[in-house]
Parts: C-alpha cells; sequence; structure tokens
C-alpha cells in the first residue's frame, strides 16, 4: 500500500511536468509549477490515508499490539512516502531529466518529417 501510493504520488509529479514540458514551458518552470499544482491532492491523499491508520493506533482489546505495530507503521510509512514525493522526486527528476527532450519532441519530428515528404 505504501509503495503503490508513493509511486502513484510520483508519478503524478513527473506526467504532469512532462505534459507541461510537451506544451512548451521551459524545464524548470514546469518541475515547479507540477510540483505545486500537484501539491494539493498529494497531502489530502497522504492526510487522508494517515487518518485511516489512527484507530489502529488508537484500538485497545484482543490484539491491539499487532493493530498497533500496523497503524504506527502505516501512519509513519505515509508521512515519509508524502515526504519523499513532495521533496525527493522532483530532485531526482530535475537532475536525471534535464537533458533530455521533450517526451512528444520525438512524436513531433517524425510528423515534420512525414509532412515534408
Amino acid at each position: 500500500m505504501l509503495v503503490g501510493l508513493a509511486a502513484k504520488n510520483g508519478i503524478l509529479i513527473v506526467e504532469f511536468a512532462n505534459q507541461l514540458r510537451d506544451k512548451g514551458i521551459a524545464f524548470d518552470d514546469a518541475v515547479i509549477q507540477a510540483s505545486s499544482q500537484r501539491l494539493r491532492p498529494i497531502l489530502m491523499t497522504g492526510i487522508t490515508t494517515a487518518a485511516g491508520a489512527i484507530p489502529l493506533v488508537m484500538s485497545s482489546g484482543a490484539g491491539a499490539e499487532t493493530r498497533f505495530v500496523i497503524g504506527v507503521v502505516v501512519l509513519s510509512g505515509i508521512l515519509l512516502a508524502t515526504f519523499f514525493t513532495l521533496l525527493v522526486i522532483p530532485v531526482a527528476y530535475s537532475i536525471f531529466a534535464r537533458n533530455s527532450s521533450s517526451p512528444d519532441a520525438i512524436t513531433k519530428q517524425l510528423e515534420q518529417e512525414l509532412s515534408n515528404d
């Protein structure tokens, strides 16, 4: 669950940045705009998932020890994954994709070459 949520949030930022780059926005501006526009949905997802783990942490009765451990893992994992997604993913994308072209650039180049024939 934690890996899926972190991956989904990272994909949201990277895909939105790629879409902005396809529209012709500069690389740095696309990364900043994608990160800021996806901040709210990522935080909302993280907060609601963390809130869902609170009953596990607060539980009592038979089996409360195991539910507590699961709740702590989910709660701390969601907080860490959200932090990781919001800070590390844009930085990593900036480092690794800076020298690449727009994802749609090859399609545009092929269309241009086909229209010249």
